[in-house]
């Protein structure tokens, strides 16, 4: 199963049925931000992760699995801050 860090927040997760993701990765990434950021406030993932936040989709609630770990109000802060970047915003 492929990991995703899930951006939207849970009023809209529910009345659309869908998330807003971002994909996880556990290998090293030669991009760095706002391409990719590594996770380090999160120690309790099973692998160090980065997030590779041009790789953003919209997946159903129902293609999720088990919560795996809540990611910080900084990490989500960063991804938002990286997602501006790139689209210029």
């Amino acid at each position: 199963m492929r990991r995703v860090m899930v951006l939207s927040k849970n009023v809209f997760n529910d009345k659309s049925g869908t998330v807003i993701a971002v994909a996880l990765t556990s290998q090293p990434q030669k991009a760095g931000f706002p391409l990719t950021l590594e996770l380090t406030q999160n120690n309790s993932l099973p692998k160090k992760s980065w997030v590779k936040i041009s790789q953003i989709r919209t997946l159903s609630v129902q293609r999720l699995g088990d919560k795996i770990v809540s990611a910080s109000e900084g990490e989500i802060a960063q991804v938002i801050e990286g997602l501006n970047e790139i689209v210029g915003a």
